[in-house]
């Protein structure tokens, strides 16, 4: 993966690139594969090769992912990586414009809806999971009043604490530590509301 760190996403033409729902889960797969290629991305997504290719052009068009160095002897094949560490999108960035504002609200129930589909999923595959991982998955809600700059900071905190778990986890794949190790998702929200 490239060295960047999260990359901020703050122009309109580079967020409707990514809030695409076959780009999204494009990039999502890129970001576990961490390198890979049109061919291999096709099959996690079911989707055919050309489409996919073609995908990743507009992805890398807007320096959301970008070429990778091959990782097979056969040369002909065209690899891929994100560009960065991860995406960031904030709600200030889109704010000064009635479309911008439209665009980051589509953008943002795109991407909820894909990890609401990729929760479902786990609801209905959970019998196959080994009691130790279900044991270890969790859901919650938690109900706080908050001002505004506690909810940043809490914010904060979870989002080190669960880069400092991402970290131990690369750490120990790229140390050959693989046993036991899954893909995990942690979504979390924190917004507020009237009762």
């Amino acid at each position: 993966m490239a060295e960047q760190q999260d990359r901020r996403i703050t122009d309109v033409g580079t967020l409707k690139a990514l809030a695409h729902p076959l780009r999204m889960k494009l990039y999502r797969a890129l970001y576990l594969e961490r390198a890979a290629t049109a061919s291999r991305l096709a099959d996690i997504v079911d989707e055919a090769v050309s489409l996919v290719s073609y995908h990743l052009r507009k992805l890398a068009e807007h320096g959301l992912i970008e070429e990778a160095e091959g990782q097979s002897e056969d040369g002909r094949e065209r690899w891929w990586r994100p560009a960065s560490e991860g995406v960031t999108i904030h709600d200030e960035d889109f704010r000064d414009a009635p479309e911008k504002a439209a665009a980051h609200t589509a953008a943002s129930r795109l991407f909820y809806q894909q990890r609401s589909e990729l929760y479902h999923r786990h609801l209905d595959e959970r019998a196959h999971w080994s009691p130790e991982w279900n044991g270890a998955s969790f859901d919650s809600e938690y109900l706080a009043q908050l001002t505004a700059p506690e909810l940043a900071d809490l914010c904060g905190e979870m989002h080190a604490l669960i880069k400092k778990y991402e970290a131990k986890g690369r750490a120990a794949e790229e140390a050959g530590d693989t046993e036991g190790r899954e893909h995990v998702a942690l979504h979390v929200y924190g917004f507020p509301f009237h009762v």
